[in-house]
């Protein structure tokens, strides 16, 4: 049994390629479903935000990359050449990449705590839909206790610094100042209320949140003393706006060329759109306007690496936690390889005993106490018989990651190896 990861990220992939792989939550089902049903796939998990995009997964069958990328590829309708951006892991890589994804340590804005939310809802949708089993639901809950760990233990999110916040500093170094700045919001979920939320910190007195569905608009905009608009005042909203953050699910572009020229034409105070969506919602021809200027997620990284210096000391504290915790769940995941053939061992150890013991004590005669006692012995007999094989191989098979010991345990002893299993 392998457990895989296969993905692009911030670090592997430019935004255009990231945002041809993105999976909007509403596609997330039927995407699990077709991959869980490629031959060899025997549990599958897709994690996408906008940073990334990785499916994780379970075979016995080997190498299994270029099924996966095929089922992307068709999912999402892309054509070839995008491979190279994609990293695959295996095994003891794997698992420890996961741990360091749901810890926030691979993040853009490192110690970010909203990808414990992300993962753990990529988790539950994976439950959800059943394509998750023994290893990927021991995979998943210990990541996130991994994650726990590291923030108690080294105080990674102690100050969280956000992909949202990281805009809001943006929009402070353009302005140098936010106090009665208007801000448009485009989009109400968890990263837009996130950026309204630091932008109110930092002095933003007038707020105009715009969605699709008004009345969470409103809910959001009154948290903060603003104004919602419903999607078809999205043009009246920027027209009034200084600074533009755009965060929605929405599949293309919401804010077009055609209509930010409309708003631009008369227009002599500059406009700054923050483009935090991927896929990207701002059309990039926006840009070609002389006072019109859009940063994309990536644009965010230079702010990012201002402060970096101490969350990454931080970070390698945290990957000390996330490389044991990874050994041992190694560990666990090859014990379940060699467990069943330990029962077997057991197993057969105890029929020939049983055996024997029947053909011999029938002839003697034996009081219960007697028969007991021989019952007894033969039994810390064979324990004690098999107690240095089985050590032996649970220490160099498993925890020293030689697989030779285990083939030579099967053939000494006539065992045949069991599949383990974990099917949804």
């Amino acid at each position: 049994m392998e457990l895989c990861c296969f993905g692009l990220n911030h670090k592997t992939a430019p935004l255009e390629v990231r945002e041809r792989y993105a999976f909007k939550p509403d596609e997330l089902e039927s995407a699990l479903l077709e991959l869980s049903s490629v031959p060899g796939i025997e549990e599958c998990m897709i994690l996408s935000t906008c940073n990334r995009t990785e499916v994780y997964f379970t075979t016995q069958k080997g190498n299994l990359f270029e099924e996966v990328f095929e089922f992307l590829k068709n999912f999402k309708g892309t054509s070839n050449g995008d491979e190279k951006y994609f990293y695959r892991k295996r095994n003891e890589e794997a698992v420890s990449h996961g741990f360091a994804v749901a810890s926030g340590i691979d993040s853009l804005v490192v110690g970010e705590p909203q990808i414990v939310g992300q993962f753990k809802d990529a988790y539950t949708v994976a439950k959800e839909c059943g394509t998750v089993g023994t290893v990927l639901s021991r995979f998943c809950e210990t990541a996130l206790n991994v994650s726990k760990k590291v923030r108690n233990q080294t105080g990674i999110g102690k100050h969280p610094v956000s992909v949202s916040s990281v805009a809001v500093e943006l929009a402070k170094k353009i302005f140098g100042d936010l106090n009665g700045k208007t801000v448009t919001i485009v989009g109400a979920g968890e990263m837009a209320e996130l950026a309204v939320r630091h932008l109110v910190g930092s002095g933003a007195s007038n707020v105009i949140v715009v969605n699709r569905t008004l009345s969470r608009a409103e809910e959001l905009a009154k948290k903060f003393g603003g104004k919602a608009y419903s999607f078809d005042r999205l043009k009246e909203a920027i027209k009034e706006s200084e600074i533009v953050i755009s965060s929605t699910g929405a599949s293309g572009y919401v804010i077009t060329e055609e209509l930010v020229k409309e708003i631009v034409e008369n227009r002599e105070t500059p406009i700054f759109f923050i483009d935090i969506a991927v896929p990207r919602d701002v059309d990039p021809s926006v840009s070609k306007f002389s006072n019109a200027y859009v940063y994309y997620i990536d644009d965010l990284e230079s702010i990012v690496q201002a402060n970096l210096k101490e969350r990454l000391s931080k970070a390698e504290q945290a990957m000390e936690i996330v490389e044991k915790e990874a050994k041992r769940f190694t560990a666990w995941m090859k014990e379940l390889e060699i467990a069943p053939l330990i029962a077997q061992l057991k197993q057969r150890a105890e029929e020939i005993r049983r055996s024997e013991i029947e053909k011999r004590l029938s002839s003697l005669n034996l009081t219960e106490e007697q028969r007991e006692e021989v019952e007894n012995l033969t039994r810390v007999i064979i324990n004690k018989l098999l107690h240095q094989p089985i050590t032996a191989v649970k220490k160099k098979g498993i925890y020293e990651s030689k697989p030779q010991i285990v083939e030579v345990f099967l053939e000494l002893f006539g065992l045949e190896k069991n599949q383990t299993g974990s099917k949804k």
